[in-house]
């Protein structure tokens, strides 16, 4: 039982880290920007508009694979917690 839990967690905490690298990496170099044209569309506001969509789109995903790994992390200390205190009692 243990084994798989920290074969979960450690999935986990992978794919939560990949998440958060490629989401530094959509947003690397991106400026906080204000185009004040009147009703044109420059191709850097387009190409602003897709990236936004992108970080929109990866966002609700990075918060619920941080929380599953948030969660199984608890869950692993409190089984080690519980197995150590069962060990101290006997």
């Amino acid at each position: 039982m243990n084994s798989i839990l920290l074969i979960v967690w450690a999935v986990l905490i992978v794919m939560f880290l990949a998440l958060l690298v490629y989401r530094g990496q959509l947003s690397r170099y991106e400026d906080d920007q204000l185009f004040l044209n009147n009703d044109t569309v420059t191709p850097e506001q387009e190409m602003q508009q897709i990236l936004i969509r992108r970080l929109q789109k990866i966002d609700p995903i990075v918060k619920i694979v941080g929380g599953a790994a948030g969660l199984a992390t608890a869950c692993a200390v409190g089984l080690y917690v519980w197995d150590a205190w069962q060990k101290l009692q006997s």
